[in-house]
């Protein structure tokens, strides 16, 4: 393998912060690379809930899942970074200086790593009700994500859950589903306080029911699609049928690093640990993004951005002592080229 084989930089993930990390490499001038074990750029905003609106990135009051991830990939790879596709990392290992990463796809070297893998593999929770595996199996009306809100298009919808999709959804599938209802197993949501306003005013309007704190008791189907769904009231136990036509169990998802877990990285609460300067306990390896913790540690896209930032800028020191930390202000860089023709 040739000096030129070996980046400078190699981003695991290609999601929001990973994305940013490439630009930024660009922009510090350095050699990048993404990997990413799906078989398209932009994460869980392309994998999960394309259709999803996202409130919460600045300077975007709202935008699209799916329009977010075209305009961080467009950003994210102007400088012309590699882009390794459906490439699981599965092993890291230092050698002679470089650092090597094994994938199904071969082996990748590079001088610095930046870890940008989200939560890692996206094992979602299910319900664990009689009816569900065997009608997940057969992708007969139920789901664990809306992908496309289209395919709701007119039908009765159950969603279960309590958490941020869960309510986006029930005020998202608003003038697509013929009838909504929504079931948490406690009566407060966790979703963020306007949106549960907004969601309750709906239901007050009878655009949508709300049951709390109910629970799916037991799935049927006909094997073509589910038909029934009976929810019980956890406080009284009582059942109740509901006559549906597809069912969405927004629970979350299951930590699992997946291999990140064997390279000899400091684990907190399934999550890598990180010093200020997104800096593993490992030499020369960096991460950024929700599979990051340190105190005070939130999980927001915004929040990824700036620590990609501090990663790459820590890893740019890091192979060139000599190298500023700080690159300065963009419009400051002779990279960046006004409309004018200028710099700034």
């Amino acid at each position: 393998m040739s000096d030129a084989d070996i980046k400078d930089v190699t981003i695991i993930g290609g999601g929001p912060t990973g994305l940013f990390a490439a630009f930024y490499a660009g922009l510090r001038g350095v050699s990048c690379r993404i990997v990413d074990a799906l078989p398209q750029l932009g994460g869980q905003l392309m994998a999960l809930y394309p259709e999803k609106y996202i409130f919460d990135v600045g300077g975007l009051p709202k935008i699209l899942a799916k329009d977010l991830a075209r305009n961080m990939i467009e950003q994210g790879t102007q400088f012309g970074p590699e882009v390794v596709l459906e490439a699981e990392v599965q092993t890291l290992v230092r050698e002679d200086g470089v650092i090597r990463l094994g994938t199904p796809r071969g082996d990748f070297l590079t001088r610095t790593v930046i870890i940008t893998a989200g939560k890692g593999a996206l094992n979602p929770r299910v319900l664990e009700c009689p009816g569900w595996e065997e009608l997940y199996a057969a992708r007969s009306g139920v789901y664990t994500h809306v992908h496309q809100p289209e395919e709701f298009r007119g039908k009765r919808v159950l969603l279960v859950g309590g958490g941020d999709s869960a309510v986006d959804w029930a005020l998202g599938l608003q003038g697509i589903a013929t009838e909504i209802t929504l079931i948490h197993r406690r009566s407060e949501f966790r979703a963020h306080s306007s949106s549960v306003k907004e969601m309750r005013l709906l239901a007050e309007q009878g655009k949508l029911n709300i049951r709390t704190p109910y629970e799916v008791r037991s799935l049927e189907g006909d094997g073509a699609c589910v038909r029934r769904a009976v929810i019980y009231n956890n406080d009284t136990g009582e059942d109740l049928p509901l006559e549906v036509e597809a069912v969405v169990a927004l629970l979350g998802f299951k930590p699992d690093l997946g291999p990140i877990g064997t390279w000899g990285l400091e684990l907190e609460k399934n999550s890598i640990k990180v010093s200020q300067v997104m800096e593993t306990n490992l030499p020369g390896v960096y991460a950024a993004g929700d599979v990051v913790h340190y105190p005070g540690k939130l999980e927001l896209i915004a929040l990824g951005y700036g620590e990609a930032a501090i990663a790459v800028n820590n890893a740019v020191h890091y192979i060139n002592p000599k190298a500023r930390v700080s690159p300065g202000h963009s419009t400051n860089l002779k990279i960046f080229k006004q409309e004018d023709g200028e710099t700034a």
